[in-house]
């Protein structure tokens, strides 16, 4: 049989080729908005059931618990991380969930937390954490999921300061730890002299923090001999405008009454992690202090650092920086794995040498 002078069979074959063709582009176009779908879990969080609270007494509810290298400092370094739980069923991450705590050892903590292995003993509590889809939308029930991570790492930071009364404290967290990280800052730092007075200084690493949102008595770090004081940056790459400004568009920022909010209009805060300041003038890639991809590397092995490969300048409330041609420093993983904290760190030697330098004032100011 013909049909308009092709065959049945023809027009079939030609038709399902058509059908095919077009679901490959929806898929292709859409693939973004298909799988960031398949992590919504389709619950309002009014009404949704968190995992069991961890016990902070517990050494299983921390994946680092006072750890120490061989050439560590005095300090004791309390370390927030960021988003390693996918979603799909869960708002908020269960405690040992095995596929992102398989994340967090392998890519996270040699990639974020080690910059801070020589200052001290670390320890970085798991906790139930906001899952990957409330960092892909914006919606209310996210923004709460988000805030509810908050009363985990609160119970954790009041565990790990008991344990540690006196000496010097520093405070880290990268993306959603780092949020986390600003809102103790507000509500168990600025507050508290004695507290105050033990602090080297804060590390917000991936996050937007309002520039004058931060608390009396912990200030913005100008200078790297300043102590007490935050670094904070949100890296966007060198001609990456259009992410610059939905980086900026989307932010959330804490309130004071403990809810995230826009960014709106605000200016955002950026400190260049290579010079430990303030200053907006562009930095030439030989102040770099090294890269590294650290992802998979066993606790307290030191990576290789690669230097001078980098020039940054903070410009418009972000951290604007040229990447390095090496393969090492290329994003890999599924789609959800390119969504979470980047698999290497291209600030590992410089954020090394600027809590060595901060320990270094803090020590000699309490010994005069």
């Amino acid at each position: 049989m013909k049909a308009g002078g092709m065959t049945l069979r023809q027009w079939v074959g030609w038709t399902g080729l058509a059908v095919v063709l077009v679901l490959a582009t929806a898929v292709a176009v859409w693939r973004g908005d298909i799988l960031r779908a398949g992590l919504d879990p389709q619950v309002p969080f009014q009404t949704y059931q968190p995992p069991p609270a961890p016990d902070y007494g517990d050494p299983a509810a921390w994946a680092l618990r006072d750890v120490r290298t061989a050439d560590s400092g005095p300090a004791a370094v309390f370390f927030v991380h960021s988003t390693t739980y996918n979603g799909g069923r869960e708002w908020n991450g269960p405690i040992g969930d095995a596929e992102a705590d398989a994340w967090l050892k392998r890519v996270v903590l040699p990639n974020y937390a080690g910059p801070f292995a020589r200052a001290g003993a670390i320890s970085a509590p798991r906790y139930r954490q906001g899952s990957l889809y409330t960092r892909l939308t914006l919606r209310e029930d996210a923004r709460e999921a988000r805030a509810f991570a908050w009363r985990d790492v609160a119970a954790a930071f009041d565990a790990w300061i008991a344990r540690h009364p006196a000496g010097p404290i520093v405070l880290a967290g990268v993306e959603q730890g780092g949020e986390l990280t600003g809102r103790l800052v507000r509500e168990r730092i600025a507050g508290d002299e004695a507290l105050r007075r033990r602090l080297v200084a804060v590390y917000l690493a991936d996050v937007v923090v309002p520039a004058n949102g931060l608390p009396a008595g912990v200030p913005p770090c100008a200078r790297r001999d300043q102590v007490g004081c935050v670094v904070a940056w949100s890296p966007v790459s060198e001609g990456n405008d259009g992410a610059g400004r939905r980086r900026l568009r989307r932010a959330l920022v804490w309130d004071d009454r403990g809810r995230l909010v826009d960014l709106g209009d605000r200016a955002a805060l950026c400190v260049n992690p290579v010079t430990g300041s303030t200053d907006t003038a562009p930095v030439e890639a030989r102040l770099h202090q090294g890269a590294t991809n650290a992802t998979g590397l066993e606790w307290g092995a030191r990576p290789a650092l690669m230097a001078r490969e980098i020039a940054t300048q903070c410009r418009g409330g972000l951290l604007r920086h040229t990447e390095p041609k090496t393969e090492s420093f290329r994003e890999t993983g599924s789609w959800a794995d390119r969504r979470k904290s980047r698999p290497y760190n291209l600030f590992y030697g410089d954020i090394e040498a600027d809590v060595q330098a901060r320990l270094a004032v803090w020590a000699a100011r309490r010994s005069t």
